[in-house]
């Protein structure tokens, strides 16, 4: 088999062909359904639980593919409620005449994926439509876990406390942008795509004070920021100079006209500590691989977002408005 024919979503002998001889070598070993149409599992009191849809274009972009990018993208949503991801549930939406070779390729990363983060596939769907109708694939995942670290929420921010993000900012956005085909600039970035839960892992069992977490995705590192002021009714304000940003990712914003803050990540997570806990939670960040986690700014007095420029004057954050780059994830 070269391309998915309709047929191969048509619940008879070629759908169970194409399951089995294309899905399953992949991702059996990860199934607890056992053949049923739903998997079982035991909660362990409070559980936290994320679904989301990929759409990403390209679906191959440097650093990732729309395999990886789906089972980190909702693993680490649920990270971001200070769980730990156990459990996925997957659907595909496929093209009908996907090249097979290239779903291969995106299930293979896919089980890369899920062997990193020891997670267990509780359900699997596949659907296939008629040419035209998607654009190759598309893939809705949702993911479930106990929850290890509670009440992590938007609304917890308070004057005095510090902002950290766990990474350079931007970078995803920017290999997408580059990689689109109206574009096609050289670049040697690759995407920051990870899975943050073994990041955070240490932070959460370290006795520092969390307050707020979010991975920075869509709308990049002002969209959190922002949320956060207006969620908790506080001020925030950021110092230029110390959020870290790629060379790459600065050289595709001049070219294009772009705010580095607005650019998509996923890999990248903002965190709201103690102030007291910072130098601790950055220090573990950075042992678990987080080369460039820092501290950026603080909580303040007042309303809305600053950018404390290297000139030492302030102006406001903006916040994306509008679709800067469709189908980033």
């Amino acid at each position: 088999m070269q391309v998915v024919a309709l047929s191969c979503g048509n619940g008879g002998k070629e759908a169970q062909d194409f399951i089995h001889k294309v899905f399953m070598p992949h991702l059996q070993g990860f199934l607890t359904a056992e053949g049923e149409d739903a998997g079982v599992f035991e909660a362990r009191g409070a559980l936290a639980l994320s679904t989301d849809s990929f759409v990403v274009d390209p679906p191959i972009f440097k650093g990732g593919d729309i395999g990886k990018l789906c089972v980190c993208g909702s693993a680490n949503d649920v990270a971001m409620q200070g769980a730990h991801p156990e459990y996925l549930s997957v659907g595909f939406i496929l093209e009908e005449g996907l090249e097979v070779a290239l779903l291969q390729e995106i299930l293979a990363s896919m089980q890369a994926q899920l062997r990193l983060g020891g997670l267990k596939l509780l359900s699997l769907d596949t659907k296939v439509v008629p040419k035209g109708c998607v654009d190759q694939i598309f893939i809705n995942t949702t993911a479930l876990g106990p929850v290890l670290y509670p009440h992590l929420s938007a609304k917890n921010l308070k004057e005095g406390q510090v902002i950290i993000v766990s990474g350079a900012i931007g970078t995803h956005g920017a290999v997408l942008f580059s990689q689109r085909a109206e574009i096609q600039l050289d670049t040697p970035l690759v995407s920051d795509c990870q899975q943050l839960y073994p990041l955070l892992e240490p932070v959460f069992q370290s006795g520092c004070k969390l307050h707020a977490l979010r991975d920075a995705t869509r709308g990049g590192l002002a969209s959190v920021l922002h949320e956060w002021a207006q969620s908790s009714g506080v001020g925030i304000e950021v110092e230029e100079d110390c959020i870290p940003i790629l060379e790459g990712v600065r050289g595709v914003c001049e070219i294009l006209g772009l705010e580095p803050f607005m650019l998509a990540n996923e890999g990248v997570c903002v965190l709201c500590v103690e102030a007291k806990d910072a130098r601790q939670v950055c220090a573990l960040l950075q042992e678990g691989g987080a080369k460039k986690a820092c501290v950026i700014g603080e909580v303040v007095a007042g309303r809305g977002v600053t950018l404390k420029t290297p000139w030492g004057s302030k102006r406001p954050l903006d916040i994306l408005e509008g679709e800067l780059l469709p189908r980033i994830c």
